[in-house]
């Protein structure tokens, strides 16, 4: 027996009942934080599923704005576009069309729900024929020969109507070679989203089955950051910083939390964290398998990622979650 007087603290008390769980929670999802990822492919009436990313699926153009309208009543009110183009060649051109399907479904997004914030995704790995995400010149990506052509792309997306553009082709100086570009279009309203560290993973995989961008040789490993490197991924974000980004990301965010929690301790700008493919589809499979409950999994996840400081999470469950969050 506990004798008057002693000065013990029952924790316990403060995770009585739901009510009082929810007054003292510390940390707070909200549909506004999430960012819904878009796959945008050519043709008429196309809602294609992918398979390894099960409730995920690919978007024609005509299409955009009934979902998009979906994802609005839901509290969600950003997405972030890939596209897939009809035809790829060395040179990615198809990125930086004026007519290409990017544009075409920012335009299409903003008809529809002029309130919703876009994002484009702004990289070459989806329309070049060797699924790199430069130019290749003797095996190898070259860094200066490729930044011109991010730059055409993200002048297309904000003339197009883009909120924001998201170089992430990892090149170096890419965000100081699209802050210059959107300045002399006069386009210097159009906030950066820099891929600032962006991690070699594994969890990349269901994406490049979505998006078609698998590399046909090598890998993306002599651009993208190694997994253990913390040290160099603050340099990163610090060279972006310098260059002008108005938003930094970290991605993958489950297997890199700490980098996360490091980058918003020592940085005074919005940190973005993109919940990658593999991360969605793993929590995917064991929920329909029964090996967990997806939903309190998916959670809890998006929950972690927030208190380790991301005030952006970008997610394949955002619809979900949004829906989950209004219960």
């Amino acid at each position: 027996m506990l004798e008057p007087g002693n000065q013990t603290v029952r924790l316990r008390k403060l995770r009585k009942s739901e009510t009082v769980r929810r007054l003292v929670k510390e940390t707070r999802l909200d549909p506004s934080c999430l960012v819904a990822p878009i796959f945008v492919t050519h043709g008429n009436k196309v809602v294609e599923p992918v398979s390894a990313m099960p409730g995920v699926n690919r978007y024609s153009v005509d299409q955009l704005g009934s979902y998009v309208s979906r994802l609005s009543e839901t509290g969600i009110s950003a997405v972030l576009l890939f596209g897939i183009p009809d035809t790829k060649d060395d040179l990615g051109s198809q990125a930086y069309a004026g007519d290409g399907v990017v544009p075409r479904a920012i335009s299409e997004i903003k008809s529809a729900v002029p309130s919703m914030l876009v994002v484009a995704d702004v990289c070459l790995c989806e329309y070049t024929s060797h699924g790199h995400c430069g130019i290749v010149r003797n095996g190898q990506v070259d860094n200066d020969e490729t930044l011109p052509l991010l730059s055409r792309a993200a002048v297309e997306y904000a003339r197009a109507g883009a909120d924001i553009v998201a170089p992430s082709a990892m090149m170096d100086f890419q965000v100081a070679a699209v802050r210059s570009a959107l300045e002399e279009a006069r386009l210097d309203e159009t906030l950066i989203m820099g891929y600032s560290a962006k991690f070699a993973s594994s969890f990349y995989g269901p994406f490049r089955e979505a998006a078609g961008s698998t590399p046909s040789f090598g890998d993306r490993r002599g651009y993208q950051l190694g997994t253990g490197n913390t040290r160099e991924a603050m340099r990163e974000i610090e060279k972006d910083a310098e260059e002008g980004v108005d938003i930094v990301m970290v991605k993958p965010a489950l297997s890199y939390l700490d980098v996360i929690a490091e980058a918003r301790s020592r940085f005074d700008l919005p940190v973005a964290a993109y919940s990658v493919s593999g991360e969605y589809s793993m929590i995917k499979a064991a929920g329909a398998n029964g090996w967990l409950d997806e939903k309190r999994a998916a959670m809890e996840v998006l929950t972690s990622i927030k208190r380790a400081g991301a005030d952006i999470i970008i997610t394949y469950f955002a619809e979900q979650a949004a829906q989950w969050l209004s219960e």
